[in-house]
C-alpha cells in the first residue's frame, strides 16, 4: 500500500536505518534571562528508524546520553548535569520510542513516549523527510528533521530561578530539534 506521504518522498525505501551520530544532531533551545536563547546539544546518542512499506507503520527508537550535554560552556554544562536540572548521576540515559506515525496534512507526525529523568510523557514530533539516496561508500542514506516543544517541568526539570523584576532565568518551554541521517542496514 502506498500512502500519500510516500508519493511525496522521492526515493522512499523501506528498511532499518541506524542513526549516524557523525552526521546527525540532537539539540535544544531554551530562553535564558527572558531576553535571549541558549542552545545546547547532546554529543552521545544512538537509535534506529524503521521505514515500513506503509510509512504509517514505521517506527523510531532513540537513546540519548544525558551526560553528553554541550552548551559551549563547561561551567553551565556542569550545572545542567547536576540534580538541579538533569540529575545525570541518577538518570544518565533518556529515550524516545515512537507509538505511531501518521500523516498530518502533507507532512508526517511521529507520536511517541519521551523519557527524561525517569519521567515518561507523550510527545509529537513534526517530521520533514529530507530524502533517500546513495552515499559515497556504496550504502544508502536517509535524512530527517524533527521538531517539538516540551515543558521542562513536565519531565521533572523543575528548578525555579525567578528574576527580581519578574520572569525566570530559564524558561519552561524547550524547543527540540533533531537533524538525523540514517544508514540503511544491509543485513
Amino acid at each position: 500500500m502506498t500512502t500519500a506521504a510516500q508519493t511525496q518522498i522521492p526515493g522512499y525505501i523501506a528498511g532499518t536505518w541506524d542513526i549516524d551520530p557523525v552526521h546527525s544532531e540532537v539539540s535544544f533551545t531554551v530562553r535564558h534571562m527572558m531576553v535571549s536563547k541558549v542552545r545546547g546539544r547532546f554529543t552521545g546518542f544512538s537509535g534506529t528508524i524503521t521505514t515500513a512499506d506503509d510509512v504509517t507503520a514505521s517506527g523510531v527508537q532513540v537513546e540519548i546520553d544525558a551526560t553528553s550535554i554541550d552548551t559551549a560552556n563547561a561551567q553551565r554544562d556542569g550545572h545542567v548535569r547536576s540534580a538541579d536540572f538533569f540529575d545525570v548521576e541518577n538518570h544518565p540515559t533518556w529515550s524516545f520510542t515512537s507509538t505511531a506515525v501518521r500523516q498530518d496534512g502533507d507532512d508526517l507526525a511521529v507520536d511517541g513516549e519521551l523519557t527524561v529523568k525517569g519521567v515518561t510523557r507523550p510527545v509529537t514530533l513534526a517530521v520533514e523527510v529530507g530524502g533517500f539516496g546513495p552515499d559515497a561508500y556504496g550504502g544508502t542514506r536517509a535524512g530527517f528533521t524533527a521538531t517539538t516543544s516540551i515543558n521542562r517541568s513536565d519531565f521533572g526539570v523543575d528548578i525555579a530561578m525567578p528574576l527580581d523584576g519578574g520572569g525566570v532565568v530559564v524558561s519552561e518551554k524547550v524547543q527540540i530539534t533533531l537533524e538525523i541521517q540514517g544508514v540503511l542496514r544491509t543485513s
